[in-house]
């Protein structure tokens, strides 16, 4: 695990203020008839203006500063001109800045006019995440989150047991993995402690949990091609509980 200093924390915390206020523009800005380009657009601009830089554009072989996804995709979809938000769609953004040496890393799912039972699975995420944002404090293990994300499958939902969050920090996908699930003894369970940082990243489907590799070979979808969301957090575990780093500063 890699371990942050108090004064590390604190330059992530000014680094992942400025991310939430490039993340909630770009949330504000995701509207009926927008591209995805636009949001990519947008979010260079903005995150220019942080004096940080693009985090996932240090990521090899890829060039954009966002991933954007719509209904079906989950993750890792490249922000195209072609892909223009409807009614009814469901929009998840994935954006990360590099700022003073250091990553932090957010998400958030929007659903543009849709019906009750779509936001009835929009809302199930969310709760979940914040949930698990509790049990990020010292003592805890990781399985501690993750057996809160999973908890939408109360709701009739489930995680994607494919993909995890990560710890975060100088590099933007670091020890120890936050997956979405009950993993029981399957994989390593380390014990939080002080100065831990990690993206906690919930990835959940209306239906099955099995993914596949769009022709792009970025994008990853459902298999069902049922809707998917995909909210997160950069969290800190502290002495004085969770410190959500990906926040406005108050």
């Amino acid at each position: 695990m890699h371990i942050k200093t108090p004064e590390e924390v604190e330059i992530m915390a000014e680094g992942g203020a400025l991310l939430a206020g490039v993340r909630d523009a770009l949330k504000d800005s995701v509207k009926v008839g927008m591209s995805a380009l636009e949001i990519e657009v947008l979010a260079n601009e903005l995150i220019k203006k942080t004096g940080g830089e693009p985090s996932f554009k240090r990521v090899p072989g890829y060039s954009w500063a966002t991933c954007v996804n719509v209904n079906e995709g989950i993750v890792h979809g490249i922000p195209k001109k072609d892909v223009v938000f409807a009614k009814g769609d469901v929009v998840s953004v994935d954006v990360g800045l590099f700022f003073k040496g250091f990553h932090t890393d957010t998400s958030f799912t929007v659903g543009l006019d849709v019906d009750s039972e779509t936001k009835r699975f929009l809302d199930s995420g969310r709760r979940a995440l914040d949930k698990a944002i509790t049990q990020a404090v010292i003592g805890n293990h990781i399985l501690d989150i993750s057996v809160q994300m999973q908890k939408v499958e109360n709701d009739g939902y489930s995680v994607v047991r494919s993909l995890v969050g990560h710890g975060v920090g100088r590099e933007l996908h670091e020890s120890p993995q936050v997956p979405c699930y009950d993993f029981g003894r399957t994989m390593p369970n380390p014990e939080l402690v002080e100065g831990l940082v990690i993206a906690i990243e919930i990835m959940y489907a209306q239906g099955s949990p099995e993914i596949i590799h769009a022709q792009d070979k970025w994008t990853i979808e459902t298999r069902d091609g049922k809707l998917s969301a995909l909210y997160e957090e950069t969290v800190a575990i502290t002495k004085n509980g969770p410190l959500v780093l990906t926040s406005l500063k108050k």
